[in-house]
């Protein structure tokens, strides 16, 4: 098993430790391309439920509706459980690659 692949596994599983930092810092250290392009897609996967939790709380505070922050919770919740996922499974394929 090669460096490479290690490392772009290890940028989706920073899902666990360290979902910003690892992979940033992976994109900046390391040459290879597919590394680089591995890191952004996790970096990029890693996000989607920061700016979710983001929108959820402007929700909270922001609508007086009790239905509709009740299901964006939902949705919001079903994405990052979908995101957490998707990044573990990615994190399996690229090591199986």
């Amino acid at each position: 098993m090669s460096v490479e692949k290690v490392m772009s596994s290890l940028c989706y599983f920073s899902v666990f430790f360290a979902p910003f930092l690892f992979p940033i810092i992976v994109f900046f250290v390391m040459r290879d391309e597919e590394v680089t392009y591995h890191a952004k897609r996790a970096v990029l996967s890693h996000l989607l439920p920061f700016a979710s939790v983001i929108i959820a709380f402007i929700a909270v505070f922001g609508l007086d509706i009790g239905v509709v922050v009740f299901l964006g919770f939902i949705v919001f919740g079903l994405l990052n459980v979908i995101v957490f996922i998707w990044n573990i499974v990615k994190g399996i394929q690229v090591l199986r690659w």
